[in-house]
């Protein structure tokens, strides 16, 4: 009995060294991977917490929701006044990287709006408790969230960032337009000349770098993003399995589903079929809706920004499609 209570005892003593343990062995991965020295690396991640909240919010996202409900977040009248005022404001910054790049203004802009609410929202959380979280205690994307923590530490080197006091989203994004630490390091520029890539306090490195993202994935100056489509009676259901535009136009008109208005020419597409407010909804979308994609892998997201977009440039916007 003795035994047993003696070891109660060092239990707690027992799991505090594993931990040191585990977390030593994760900071010599690290610097092993960035080409740091671990006495830099491991001070800092000694003082990752974990944060229960954060695997809490990553279990509930916006995007599980349905469109009739995820659409009402973004598309509001504030967020469409504010966008078109903070078009107006940085037009001449803006439109420098449209010509750059082929980028519209207003995607750059509504990007901006969904991700931070114009810079109001850019997170709570230290960006290296979020990743250290999400990289050690949340399994199905453990892989993932313990390379952005790799990454986070040389990009700090790198762009001189002070990671006890970096805040951002519960996964980490950052800034402005919220990158991930990998997507910083990969895509982000200097659109001021200041010889930083400041996604924290530049906007025009903020501009610089968002469409840099969108160009790097694929952005299509001048081509289509969605369009309405319209489905026969008879139609079958149909869900293509990736919102990669691979069917051709034909396609989708053979199984019943067709632009509302003609293109001109045939593109690669896919189909979308969302619960709308009014009812069923489909869309086709092209290749920059796809590249939209890329920032945030959901078909909702993607349609929120093109429609905020479209708010924003004053343009008549398709809210739903009865």
């Amino acid at each position: 009995m003795r035994a047993v209570a003696l070891l109660l005892l060092l239990l707690p003593a027992i799991a505090v060294a594993a931990k040191k343990e585990d977390r030593r062995a994760l900071a010599e991965q690290i610097a092993k991977e960035q080409g740091l020295d671990v006495a830099v690396v491991e001070p800092v991640l000694a003082r990752a917490e974990y944060k229960q909240a954060i695997i809490d919010a990553i279990t509930r996202p916006a995007e599980a929701k349905p469109w009739s409900a995820y659409r009402p977040i973004f598309l509001t009248p504030n967020r469409i006044r504010d966008g078109r005022a903070f078009l107006a404001q940085h037009k001449a910054a803006l439109s420098r990287v449209e010509q750059e790049t082929g980028v519209p203004a207003e995607v750059i802009v509504a990007i901006i709006g969904v991700e931070t609410n114009f810079g109001r929202n850019g997170g709570s959380y230290r960006v290296l408790d979020a990743l250290y979280t999400l990289g050690v205690h949340y399994p199905p994307r453990q892989t993932f969230f313990r390379s952005e923590l790799s990454q986070l530490f040389k990009l700090a080197q790198e762009e001189k960032l002070d990671l006890l006091n970096l805040k951002g989203s519960y996964a980490g994004a950052m800034g402005w337009g919220q990158f991930m630490p990998s997507s910083y390091r990969n895509y982000a520029r200097d659109g001021d000349g200041d010889g930083r890539r400041d996604l924290f306090n530049s906007l025009p490195d903020v501009f610089a770098s968002i469409a840099n993202y969108f160009v790097a994935h694929g952005w299509k100056a001048g081509e289509p993003v969605v369009v309405p489509a319209v489905r026969d009676a008879d139609a079958e259901d149909f869900r293509p399995p990736s919102l990669e535009p691979k069917l051709p136009l034909a396609e989708l008109g053979n199984r019943g589903y067709r632009p509302r208005y003609a293109l001109g020419h045939d593109l690669g597409a896919t189909l979308l079929s969302l619960d709308g407010q009014a009812g069923p909804e489909y869309w086709i979308g092209f290749n920059n809706f796809y590249v939209i994609s890329r920032y945030n892998r959901s078909a909702l997201y993607s349609l929120a920004v093109f429609q905020l977009a479209e708010e924003i440039a004053e343009r008549e916007a398709i809210a739903s499609v009865p």
